[in-house]
């Protein structure tokens, strides 16, 4: 089947899909979008995630019966790619500026390494809370409710807000 056929193919089952049509379009056009990225983004998973942002972006296409010349399907694949990878450039540059603008590279990556979470203090901490406030905050994340009568919703907010601030003073007490 010619890239064309295969295009009309997909146009004309929607709104329905052609699980064959659109199975051959992927086997036929993965492997040079792959290709693609890797040229350009030099990176397997930035190549990947251009795979499938490509045929995503032309499979809507060709099932909203908006690809003009199917005869020229390849070169819109190729055409979509180039988009994309200058897009994500365009991302990362702009990403690169905000940084160095507004921030020190590695003080966003200062907390990259996990906490460890240190039960005992945590218990201490939660004791140290009023019964209300650990009330609220429980029934917050663990019981998924809040049962203290008389609270309306305003107030449960105040009350989790203002307790999460003291138990974060707690735990960040040497």
């Amino acid at each position: 089947m010619e890239d064309a056929e295969l295009a009309r193919a997909i146009a004309r089952s929607a709104p329905a899909l052609d699980p064959a049509a659109e199975a051959e379009f992927c086997r036929r056009f993965a492997p040079r979008v792959r290709l693609y990225g890797l040229r350009h983004l030099r990176d397997r998973h930035a190549a990947a995630d251009l795979v499938q942002q490509v045929l995503m972006m032309t499979l809507e296409r060709l099932r909203a019966g908006k690809l003009r010349e199917p005869e020229r399907l390849a070169s819109f694949v190729l055409g979509t790619c180039r988009r994309v990878v200058l897009e994500h450039f365009r991302g990362t540059a702009r990403r690169g500026a905000l940084l160095e603008m507004y921030g020190i590279e590695d003080e966003a990556l200062e907390d990259a390494e996990p906490r460890v979470f240190e039960r005992e203090r945590l218990a201490a901490c939660l004791e140290a809370l009023s019964e209300r406030e650990r009330a609220v905050v429980i029934g917050s994340f663990f019981e998924e409710s809040i049962s203290e009568p008389g609270l309306s919703a305003g107030n449960v907010r105040v009350i989790r807000h203002r307790a999460l601030g003291k138990l974060r003073v707690c735990m960040e007490r040497a």
